[in-house]
């Protein structure tokens, strides 16, 4: 962890250089022709007459986001693959859920209906009647949704016509445990309600979530227009030997995500947020690296080295556990003792 961040916010800027001018000695510099310290237009001690010099702040902005780490108020669920695939698993939009809950209802009920159809041919009597009527509607309200749901993931007839997943809170798929819940939820909250329950609590949550998802942490998703392929990297030339010999610690996984898509959306930010969100999360980025890159690098090379350094180096220990785990597999499958196998 380094000592200084040279990219530092534009007060704590402000800070060091009002600091040193006060000198090693704590000392306030001489002063101007009039007794005042030497105002914007004029050369301070050390300062040739040719200008200001290069400042390497950005330049200071009273607009911003609160969070530093989110500079370009990306959304909290944005989840990064090993692919460099950035998936935005938001909410999907109450519309949505609404059209695919009609559509496997429908579904459902005709399973259930075409289930009843089919054993009136086997039913002789009222009480076989009444038990063929229990076992459809169990399946239409609790079998068939959580075949359905387990078996797919998460996807059912009307999710995949609306394009949206059932996924658990961490963005993973959902399991027989959250598709039963969510069923057995539901014969109350939408079959008995007809759905008014569901849409209610959808209202008030803020992803969205029924009754059913609130119990097995499970939410819908959009998945269609959710993934965005991102360019690789390149290493920078001028940052290739630092990066090298660099220090560089595991990075908290949202500010990894918020670098890399920060990266491959520069293209289309205004020149002010793109410079104050580069200065920002390089000096996020800044305290996990040692020793700090060279004095007046570029922050958005320097995020690009720091991100390709990790992924290169992730790649080789990846290759070099493989070739371990190759070659301790081949040394158990050799005979003891050099005996040779004529098999």
């Amino acid at each position: 962890m380094s000592t200084s961040n040279p990219f530092a916010a534009p007060a704590a800027a402000a800070g060091s250089r009002s600091a040193a001018a006060a000198g090693p000695s704590g000392r306030p510099a001489p002063a101007g022709p009039q007794g005042q310290p030497p105002g914007p237009g004029q050369p301070g001690p050390g300062q040739s007459q040719g200008g200001p010099r290069p400042s390497a702040q950005p330049p200071a902005t009273s607009s911003g986001p609160s969070d530093p780490t989110n500079p370009l108020g990306l959304p909290d669920d944005l989840i990064i693959t090993g692919e460099a695939v950035a998936l935005d698993v938001r909410p999907a939009m109450l519309l949505s859920r609404v059209g695919s809950g009609i559509i496997d209802l429908a579904t459902y009920g005709l399973a259930g209906l075409i289930l009843v159809l089919l054993g009136l041919r086997l039913v002789s009597n009222d009480a076989q009647m009444s038990v063929l009527m229990v076992v459809a509607m169990a399946s239409a309200m609790l079998i068939l949704p959580t075949t359905v749901e387990t078996l797919t993931r998460g996807v059912s007839a009307g999710k995949f016509i609306t394009g949206i997943r059932m996924v658990r809170d961490d963005g993973g798929p959902v399991r027989f445990r959250q598709a039963f819940v969510r069923a057995l939820v539901g014969t109350v909250e939408i079959w008995a309600t007809f759905g008014a329950a569901a849409v209610i609590t959808s209202l008030v949550n803020a992803r969205g979530k029924r009754l059913g998802d609130l119990l097995a942490g499970t939410y819908a998703a959009r998945i269609r227009g959710s993934e965005m392929p991102l360019q690789p990297l390149l290493m920078p030339p001028d940052l290739g030997s630092w990066a090298e010999s660099a220090d560089i610690r595991r990075l908290p996984d949202a500010l990894a995500v918020q670098a890399r898509v920060f990266l491959s959306r520069t293209g289309t930010l205004q020149p002010q947020s793109r410079v104050r969100a580069a200065y920002t999360l390089a000096a996020a980025v800044e305290p996990y690296v040692a020793p700090p890159p060279p004095w007046g690098a570029n922050p958005e090379r320097f995020l690009a080295a720091v991100l390709v350094a990790r992924r290169d180096r992730e790649y080789g220990s990846s290759l070099r556990r493989q070739e371990q785990e190759a070659h301790q597999a081949e040394r158990m499958r050799e005979l003891p003792f050099g005996v040779t196998d004529y098999s």
